[in-house]
């Protein structure tokens, strides 16, 4: 088994500065450790399909919002979460991969819409059959009772800084 850097790291703060508590250093140092290392096995991922993580996320969205697998680029900001200039800089890449089109909206020639090509939906289509295996890959460490707990609590702490910071991502 792997040693606990993070159960090093609170130890070591118990015995400099007693007169702290570091037990939040347990969950959030492992937290941060485990985002860390999923974050790694998903971008991996992503590699192989010549994607960024934020080129996936477009295509995603596009995805699964249903045919015709389009939308307006402010739709995009909302459901990817980050901002107009880092959606912008995505569609840029994704257009010169032949990946998505930009065309004018049919109910309005000044607006815009982005739409998959067919080369986009084919790929992540495979891409994302991909990653939820490679998704069921990495909660396979945990037992499915562990899973489902681990879920709940974190449904719960993420309402709780939605409703605190619904603009955040």
């Amino acid at each position: 088994m792997a040693s606990d850097v993070v159960a090093t790291i609170v130890e070591q703060w118990r015995s400099e500065r007693p007169d702290l508590d570091p037990s939040p250093i347990g969950v959030i140092g492992r937290l941060s450790r485990v985002s860390q290392h999923v974050t790694a096995d998903l971008v991996s991922l992503y590699r192989r399909f010549d994607l960024s993580e934020g080129e996936f996320d477009v295509l995603a969205t596009l995805r699964r919002v249903g045919a015709p697998h389009a939308l307006a680029p402010s739709a995009l900001v909302g459901l990817t979460m980050v901002t107009k200039g880092a959606v912008s800089k995505r569609l840029d890449t994704l257009e010169a991969k032949g990946l998505i089109a930009r065309e004018a909206a049919a109910h309005d020639g000044r607006g815009r819409i982005v739409r998959l090509t067919d080369a986009g939906l084919a790929l992540i289509d495979e891409a994302v059959a991909a990653h939820l295996q490679n998704e069921r890959r990495i909660l396979d460490a945990l037992p499915a009772r562990d899973r489902a707990e681990l879920e709940r609590i974190l449904t719960a702490w993420a309402r709780h800084y939605e409703s605190a910071h619904p603009a955040a991502p």
